[in-house]
């Protein structure tokens, strides 16, 4: 039976001719819905399906906004916010485009970055892109669906914990958020590497081609993870290394802070990646280990039951032992047939003890021999 397909296929491009900054909904995206997280110092305020038009009146009112979209299902709002923020078309024309690499842009008033979350769910690992904006006093992110793993930092802004009074500033926030979408890629990596510790040791204990196909899988998996966390090593680098005043000097260190994360992302990917592809030299070994220990076995039958066919075939030639003395006189003797099943038994126990005392069957003997 053939695997199921998990992997959605997006039109990557728009058709050849079409106009810089057109922007075209996602096909069967679900519809897009406004929250908002707006606050200061001392207060916090959030709503949940906000109108697009409401989000002007909360960026003159407070120090920092966090508008989060989710839903690519229509262009109206994302053109009603760009307006309100003055956002740049292409900008907007790349969040409804979800083949794009990780990336990080300067837009002078504002700045653009693509991230990718990972999630690893029953059908297997999903992909979302997240689009954010960051001017002054604003954050605005774009979100294929509802539900990501952004929540630590909503209830930090609520809370007013882990450095609050840096939270009041919108590349913090900016930088708050990036930081903890590139973290997501680290439960997902332990998820992947508790599976491949499970093959080993299924590939040790009983090597079959199913595990195999499970390698490929992890392998094609942990190639779509690489492919969306090279690209942000550039753009976290762009962030951290970039003169914009957007940035300000104490949020630079958080960024390179980030920088690491993204690099060790990398590094573990890379060893995982090794570790799937040398799933299939373990397998092919054990496979071949365990036809060695199965030849073994019948190697040790057949090397046994060599003499004890010999010696029958002996005695089996019945020779009449009136024509002459010299033919097999066993044959007429009353203890021939104990004699020749007796002589079968020492046989076969003198080259059992002797495999055992060489190492090849058993844990005994000398294997160095």
């Amino acid at each position: 039976m053939a695997r199921k397909n998990r992997y959605k296929k997006h039109r990557s491009h728009h058709a050849p001719g079409t106009a810089p900054g057109t922007l075209k909904a996602v096909e069967n995206a679900p519809k897009p819905s406004i929250c908002v997280m707006a606050y200061s110092q001392q207060e916090v305020v959030e709503k949940n399906g906000a109108a697009a038009d409401e989000i002007a009146p909360l960026l003159k009112k407070w120090p920092v906004s966090w508008i989060d979209v989710c839903g690519l299902g229509e262009t109206g709002m994302a053109e009603t916010l760009g307006e309100a923020m003055g956002l740049h078309r292409l900008a907007l024309e790349d969040v409804f485009n979800l083949a794009h690499r990780a990336k990080a842009e300067d837009y002078q008033d504002h700045m653009f970055v693509v991230t990718r979350m990972p999630t690893v769910e029953e059908d297997g690992l999903h992909m979302e892109q997240i689009s954010v904006f960051f001017g002054r006093s604003f954050v605005l992110t774009f979100q294929e669906k509802t539900g990501d793993v952004l929540d630590p930092v909503r209830e930090r802004i609520r809370k007013g914990s882990g450095g609050r009074t840096r939270l009041v500033q919108a590349d913090y926030l900016a930088y708050a958020v990036i930081d903890t979408i590139v973290d997501s890629y680290f439960p997902v990596l332990e998820h992947y590497s508790s599976r491949l510790n499970h093959l080993e040791d299924m590939i040790l204990a009983n090597p079959r081609k199913s595990v195999i196909e499970e390698a490929h899988d992890i392998k094609r998996d942990l190639q779509r993870l690489r492919n969306a966390m090279w690209p942000m090593r550039e753009a976290v680098s762009f962030l951290q290394s970039t003169e914009s005043k957007l940035i300000r000097k104490d949020t630079r260190p958080y960024l390179r802070d980030c920088y690491d994360h993204v690099i060790q992302v990398i590094d573990l990917l890379e060893t995982y990646r090794e570790r799937a592809a040398g799933l299939v030299d373990l397998y092919m070994s054990a496979l071949s280990q365990k036809m060695n220990e199965i030849m073994k076995v019948l190697t040790i039958i057949a090397t046994i039951f060599i003499p004890l066919s010999f010696i029958s075939g002996v005695y089996g030639m019945n020779f009449n032992t009136d024509a002459s003395p010299w033919n097999m006189p066993e044959l007429g003797w009353a203890f021939g047939y104990p004699f020749a099943l007796g002589l079968m038994l020492f046989v076969a126990l003198a080259l059992l003890l002797y495999f055992w005392r060489k190492g090849w069957i058993g844990e005994g003997g000398d294997r160095d021999a």
